[in-house]
């Protein structure tokens, strides 16, 4: 066997892999959301710590699918919001604050992965969408304030990394920029139940919901950033070459 036929099965096994792990999120997201509407709570609680393990496991495979790693902090961001996924369901003071704080954890990482990205280059348009991001968030804390209690302090200090992840994906485009949006808004959604708003009809439901297609989007678009910066680095390496050449033609072999 042939090194570029050994080379395409291990990339079509890889590929297959990364489609039958999307399969398996997918399935998993609908089995949570049938279960969220349904109100049946052992599939509920079952479901929903696979979830950002299954994407996490499908970014990795997809990228090596396509002879690419995936960015280093996606899987950590992934894997931490798991954690608070788990911690959150316990139901108690203690462990929500704990998913709370891994939550955060994942924030910094999606923060941090962005920004390594060229998140924040153009800085018109990220003072811009900062600011429009600040007085949200300034809006919604001020709002709730008076009812969150004990909680007004960590859900402050979590919100405001949590619009910090909104502002830096949407430097990355559209895709990143509205995940980090639906982000934003499935927390929102969860602080106005800590604060005992009235809640809307199918309230967990729409938490989840954009919760699930936040991080997809998220997870995805750094896929994508990552893959165009490979490209541009490869092209440039390939705009050097020329230039290498003549210049070692021009002053000789060292």
């Amino acid at each position: 066997m042939s090194i570029r036929t050994t080379t395409r099965a291990v990339l079509g096994g890889r590929l297959r892999s990364a489609s039958g792990l999307l399969a398996g999120f997918a399935t998993t997201s609908a089995v949570h959301l049938g279960a969220l509407l349904t109100d049946t709570q052992v599939l509920r609680h079952a479901t929903k710590p696979a979830l950002m393990p299954l994407l996490a496991a499908h970014s990795v495979a997809g990228a090596a699918a396509a002879g690419r790693r995936a960015p280093k902090l996606l899987a950590p961001a992934l894997l931490a919001s798991a954690g608070g996924d788990v911690l959150l369901q316990l139901g108690q003071d203690t462990a929500f604050l704990a998913g709370m704080g891994s939550f955060a954890a994942a924030h910094v990482c999606y923060v941090t992965m962005f920004a390594g990205q060229g998140a924040l280059t153009d800085r018109r348009r990220t003072l811009l969408v900062a600011a429009a991001y600040a007085t949200a968030w300034a809006s919604m804390v001020a709002l709730l304030w008076p009812d969150l209690g004990d909680l007004r302090i960590p859900v402050a200090g979590y919100s405001l990394l949590l619009a910090s992840t909104a502002v830096t994906s949407a430097g990355l485009g559209v895709r990143t920029g509205l995940g980090g949006a639906l982000f934003l808004l499935s927390d929102t959604l969860i602080a106005t139940k800590l604060a005992k708003w009235r809640e809307l009809p199918g309230h967990e439901f729409w938490i989840m919901a954009t919760y699930i297609l936040a991080q997809y989007l998220l997870a995805t678009g750094a896929l994508r950033a990552a893959e165009a910066q490979e490209e541009e680095q490869e092209e440039e390496r390939e705009t050097r070459k020329p230039q290498d050449a003549a210049t070692v033609l021009a002053h000789g072999t060292p």
